[in-house]
């Protein structure tokens, strides 16, 4: 930290005595209780693809059966990858996920190439798919039996990604809790539709469900694969820990509550589709939900696409929400540039991290297609989920004196690695390609970054990874310099720790 800043206890209070007012700044920063954190797990869980695209792994298994059965499968896998982050996150109580977790178990060298290829490709460029989802569904109906103008998806999916960096943790948990809210109403309809048509004796789809199943072992694999990818978030409260209230109890409730839930919503929901549509039919179906809800709730077939807009945009906000703080969480350990470990001390966000995320999604949306590049990246998300349930068991053995308040069996942690090292390698063997190893490359260029600005820190890396030069700060933003007043704006918590209380 440069000489012109001190540290958080000083600016908060004139008086001598820091420690209670601290306590009551940390107190005020954590706010997202039980409620919330599940509806962070749901809501961002439960984004455009159950309504959209659940075709995935009906293609790949070939029939019903099946094709429930790995709904089912995939959500019993993420739970299970669950309760290992539930055990690291009430033993490293610390923001970031599995960016702490590598940092305590592998040293510095893996949390980086981990933040490096997160922050810059798999947050942002997931957050702009999301963002991009949201628009074509909010313009579509303006678009009445055409494809709405790129120009104005684009510019919607801008105006998403603007208004979901939010003001403060407060109202993005209001919003999130709303949005939820609001997905799960649709579910309950699409449900309970599929039990009215099923209970009207609509079974065929469902009479003879193992017919022309594929059980080879590569195309279960890709079938688990697609699963997994509409379970993805289920690791996000563990970015948050250190705005969780009471994470010891609402951590592991949260998660045993809320990844149970969406299994449940979408099992039932693909055999509320398959109530009404046929395997081709579905497998048609551009967006399925839509599909349905032209079959079933017409005259109030609107519903769907408008609640399809409330879901995408619900999980854009938990995305971004848990993104920037894992940008904030390597800028204060010195991964990424000084100035993203600051926070709001008005708002108690860390708004640089923010902005610096929604840049970088913006950068992303501009391109006509990027689901490629995280179709190609995802094989490394996979890598990083095997790597962080390692550290869980290297740490039983490496940090026995650290307190684990969940204790998650030894056995899932071993088979969650197992499975995903093998999600890693099943997409490449089935197909291999050029462009996941341009992908590891771009992985492993990280290094070129982390010698001289981390690990060396060269005196004109200091400067460049500071957090200003000296005397210099930007237009409209606030610093808090050594004399400040309690009325600037932004602070470093870089080298505050709970230890120091």
């Amino acid at each position: 930290m440069s000489s012109c800043l001190t540290p958080l206890p000083v600016f908060l209070s004139d008086s001598t005595s820091c420690l209670p007012n601290t306590l009551h700044f940390l107190s005020s920063f954590m706010q997202v209780g039980l409620v919330s954190g599940i509806s962070l797990i749901v809501g961002t869980m439960i984004g455009s693809g159950i309504f959209i695209s659940p075709k995935a792994v009906l293609l790949t298994t070939g029939a019903v059966g099946p094709c429930l059965c790995v709904w089912a499968a995939c959500g019993v896998l993420a739970t299970l990858g669950a309760l290992c982050y539930a055990e690291l996150g009430t033993m490293i109580t610390k923001s970031g996920g599995e960016y702490s977790y590598l940092m305590e178990a592998f040293g510095p060298v893996v949390a980086y190439l981990y933040s490096w290829t997160t922050v810059i490709i798999l947050k942002p460029s997931s957050f702009a798919i999301i963002s991009l989802s949201f628009a074509e569904y909010a313009s579509t109906p303006f678009y009445p039996g055409c494809t709405p103008p790129m120009v104005v998806t684009k510019c919607l999916a801008t105006a998403c990604v603007v208004l979901v960096n939010c003001l403060s943790v407060k109202l993005a948990s209001y919003v999130q809790n709303f949005f939820t809210a609001a997905k799960l109403l649709i579910i309950l309809v699409i449900v309970v539709a599929g039990i009215v048509l099923l209970a009207q004796g609509n079974t065929e789809n469902l009479s003879d469900p193992f017919e022309g199943a594929r059980t080879s072992f590569g195309s279960i694999g890709l079938a688990f694969y697609n699963g997994l990818w509409a379970y993805d978030g289920w690791n996000q409260l563990n970015f948050i820990t250190e705005e969780l209230k009471n994470p010891y109890r609402n951590l592991p409730l949260a998660i045993i509550i809320g990844i149970p839930l969406v299994s449940v919503c979408y099992v039932l929901v693909n055999i509320a589709y398959f109530s009404a549509l046929t395997t081709t039919e579905l497998l048609q179906s551009p967006a399925v939900a839509v599909t349905f809800g032209e079959r079933v709730l017409y005259p109030l077939s609107w519903v769907v696409p408008l609640f399809v807009v409330f879901s995408t945009f619900g999980a854009a906000n938990g995305s971004c929400f848990t993104a920037g703080r894992l940008t904030y969480v390597a800028g204060r350990e010195g991964h990424m540039v000084k100035i993203l470990s600051y926070i709001s001390l008005r708002n108690y966000t860390p708004s640089p991290a923010l902005i610096f995320n929604g840049m970088l999604t913006l950068i992303y949306i501009m391109p006509a297609d990027i689901n490629t590049l995280i179709n190609y990246f995802s094989f490394a998300q996979w890598a990083f989920y095997g790597l962080t349930a390692l550290s869980l068991i290297v740490m039983r053995f490496t940090r026995k004196e650290l307190n684990r308040p969940v204790k998650c069996p030894l056995p899932i942690a071993v088979l969650v690695v197992l499975v995903s090292f093998y999600l890693v390698l099943a997409p490449i063997v089935d197909k291999p390609e050029m462009e996941y190893l341009y992908c590891t490359i771009f992985i492993l260029s990280g290094l070129l970054f982390y010698y001289p600005f981390v690990h060396c820190r060269f005196s004109w890396t200091r400067q460049v990874m500071s957090e200003y030069p000296h005397g210099w700060y930007p237009s409209g933003v606030q610093m808090v310099p050594q004399k400040a007043s309690k009325s600037f704006a932004l602070l470093n918590l870089g080298s505050f720790s709970h230890s120091s209380l």
